[in-house]
């Protein structure tokens, strides 16, 4: 019996020192669970009050750096441009910004260019930090994407010195043969001669300006604020009688075809003279005595039903290297030509932009000595017309909350590239 409660005795003690063991541990978990953390103490107790909440709606990249130069606050487009990496500021010039301005209080900014996340082609973003003391032992940097803001102003100083040297050319041109009007009064042939001169620059001028006005409203207005179903049977046959003048001073056979009765759904006006630069381009880039035609059809698509109209000369052709910068404006794959023709090198840009504003594109195949053919490809009208007004049905549900930004307006698809094939056999137009 003494044995047995020798044993029971120790059994009762072992128990209650577990116990007390497991008491403790408990209680020093929980302790060690509440401590505050190093981050908990730079994002709760180390920030200003507000500081988080003013971070977080600021468009700029926004870093928050503690005395030992780690990150305490950095938001999402700070890690975007690769800003912070591992908890650390990644971009050397603004750390040392940063410890100068720790260091005096002084308020700095500077602008950079960095290496572009995850690309190996050299580009480079363009930013600009500004670093200021935020508390006594915080700094607070804030990051500005200026690389599109840059893009775009060199866009803007080249299309003024385009601009410039464009006009220069043919207002030289008439201050010139004015004088030589004045200088040759007393001879009626030369007088004839040079007036006829300036008739050929004067409207080189006009239709430089018109193209000009042309370009900025199709770069700013919403061409399906008036849209309606335009025939592409009346596009084509007005854009043939626009360039008739030239093609029979050449010779030029003017001829359409292709399926009948196809409409598109946007603005006429824009159309029409989109589908006109290309017949102009056609006829003005061919020789003399060949052929230029004009083709419609149906095609389609998994984003829905389009139009093709593609436009087919027998001219020079157009290299690979001018394929890619055709579009651009002023550019002129044979500068020389372009000035016997009178050609401003906005045609083929106005064209590109009507067709992405009504939701199609341009496309072009050419060999140099072949000819080319330009295919203008736009959303069937029914399709369109659909598409749009499901868009602004989802705008309306929404409330007009900005939900739906781009409801009521041309959404830009991108077909899928489709080989150019022969269409039917056109009609050969007098």
């Amino acid at each position: 019996m003494d044995v047995n409660a020798a044993v029971a005795a120790a059994a009762a003690i072992a128990g209650v020192l577990t116990g007390v063991i497991a008491v403790l541990a408990f209680r020093w978990s929980e302790r060690e669970q509440n401590r505050p953390t190093r981050s908990s103490l730079h994002t709760d107790a180390v920030l200003p009050p507000g500081v988080d909440t003013v971070l977080s709606v600021l468009r700029s990249s926004a870093v928050v750096l503690d005395e030992a130069d780690a990150v305490v606050k950095a938001s999402s487009a700070a890690y975007a441009l690769g800003l912070v990496r591992g908890g650390k500021l990644a971009v050397e010039p603004m750390l040392q910004m940063a410890r100068d301005t720790r260091r005096d209080g002084e308020i700095r900014q500077v602008e950079l260019d960095l290496p572009r996340r995850g690309t190996g082609r050299g580009e480079a973003l363009a930013v600009s930090a500004r670093v200021a003391p935020l508390g006594s032992r915080l700094v607070l940097l804030l990051v500005e994407d200026l690389t599109e803001a840059r893009r775009i102003e060199a866009v803007r100083r080249d299309f003024v010195a385009n601009v410039s040297h464009e006009l220069k050319t043919p207002v030289g041109a008439l201050s010139l043969l004015s004088e030589a009007v004045m200088d040759a009064s007393d001879d009626p042939e030369a007088v004839e001669r040079f007036a006829g001169r300036m008739q050929i620059e004067a409207t080189r001028l006009t239709s430089l300006v018109q193209e000009l006005i042309d370009l900025s409203r199709v770069q700013n207005d919403d061409p399906l604020e008036d849209a309606e179903p335009v025939r592409v049977d009346e596009l084509v046959a007005e854009a043939v009688d626009r360039c008739r003048h030239q093609a029979g001073a050449k010779q030029i056979t003017m001829a359409a075809g292709g399926t009948a009765d196809l409409r598109v759904w946007g603005n006429r006006g824009q159309l029409a003279a989109a589908l006109g630069n290309l017949v102009e381009n056609a006829v003005n880039y061919s020789p003399a005595r060949t052929r230029v035609g004009i083709a419609a059809r149906s095609v389609n698509a998994p984003g829905g039903d389009h139009i093709e109209i593609a436009v087919t000369d027998q001219g020079i052709g157009i290299s690979d290297k001018d394929k890619e910068r055709i579009f651009e404006r002023f550019y002129r794959v044979d500068p020389a030509r372009s000035r016997a023709t009178g050609g401003t090198g906005l045609g083929l840009a106005i064209v590109k932009h009507v067709a992405a504003s009504h939701g199609g594109e341009v496309a072009v195949w050419s060999a140099e000595g072949q000819g080319s053919t330009f295919t203008l490809r736009l959303p069937e009208a029914g399709a369109a017309r659909d598409r749009a007004h499901q868009q602004t049905a989802r705008h309306e549900r929404a409330g007009g909350a900005g939900l739906d930004e781009e409801a009521g307006r041309s959404t830009p698809t991108s077909p899928e590239s489709t080989a150019y094939e022969t269409l039917p056999a056109p009609e050969v137009l007098p």
